[in-house]
């Protein structure tokens, strides 16, 4: 099984990547998270719905055959680090890959959207795509670390 954040954005600052990495690192070997960045589509005058449809190609054409599809959505469910945990709990025992997806400026497209079989909001905010990747690494480390009784996460 494969945990893949699957990210349009190609060009992110130091501070992203540096963090990114450092709680990527950090996961257990069993629970290794790769990150796929996507290219964003350039925006010359194409309607935000074409971008978004090109971009969401991009996202399929890296996407797992059989993976379960998890589209970060402001949307979407917002579970407590607790419940973020029982997901991946679940998810691992059934041992399919999953891929979670952050998309463009615009959003993913609403195919994507609903072809997702779960939407999740890390929250109501409207945050830059950086720090969605940083927040989604930090919480993907703490959730894991939360179902391998690791003292990192305290209530």
């Amino acid at each position: 099984m494969k945990l893949l954040i699957i990210a349009v954005g190609d060009k992110m600052p130091g501070w992203v990547e540096t963090a990114c990495a450092e709680y990527l690192k950090r996961l257990p070997r069993e629970a290794r998270v790769e990150l796929i960045e996507v290219k964003p589509e350039k925006r010359g005058g194409q309607s935000v719905d074409r971008i978004k449809a090109l971009e969401a190609g991009r996202i399929l054409e890296k996407l797992p055959k059989g993976a379960r599809l998890v589209a970060l959505d402001e949307h979407g469910q917002m579970p407590d680090t607790k419940g973020l945990a029982g997901l991946l709990q679940g998810w691992l025992a059934e041992g399919r890959d999953i891929a979670l997806v952050i998309g463009g400026a615009d959003g993913l497209a609403p195919e994507l959207l609903q072809r997702a079989e779960l939407k999740l909001a890390l929250s109501r905010l409207t945050l830059p795509h950086g720090m969605v990747r940083v927040l989604l690494s930090e919480q993907l480390y703490r959730a894991l670390s939360l179902l391998q009784g690791h003292p990192y996460h305290r209530e």
